[in-house]
């Protein structure tokens, strides 16, 4: 029998963010930066801890569990039990995709007027 693991692609797409939290192990506090997020998992710098175990990710009144996928020295890859359907960590991961959706350039584009410089030469 092959035990060999053909890696699956992700279910969820991974949405930049910039979000300070506070993740909790089993013997201390960290701060730390989500910079990467998605409702199965997230990327946090600053913080790290051993591959396998467990931690709480503080975030806006609320604690999120999570299990810590891999880690180097400054930063780590958490996996969530449960996705994520509700609470702070959650709203701010839809706010962070709705912004994404928003081209900045289309937003110039419609109080710009079709004309050349500042006195409208053509």
């Amino acid at each position: 029998m092959d035990t060999t693991r053909i890696p699956q692609p992700r279910r969820q797409t991974r949405t930049p963010v910039a979000l300070e939290v506070t993740v909790n192990g089993v013997l201390n506090f960290v701060e730390g930066h989500i910079t990467d997020l998605s409702e199965g998992g997230a990327r946090i710098d600053g913080a790290s801890m051993p591959a396998r175990s467990r931690c709480e990710i503080h975030f806006g009144g609320d604690v999120t569990y999570a299990v810590v996928m891999w880690s180097e020295v400054d930063r780590m890859g958490v996996r969530f039990p449960y996705e994520l359907t509700h609470g702070p960590l959650y709203n701010a991961l839809k706010r962070a995709q709705n912004a994404v959706m928003i081209d900045p350039a289309q937003i110039f584009l419609t109080n710009r007027a079709p004309v050349f410089g500042r006195r409208g030469l053509s």
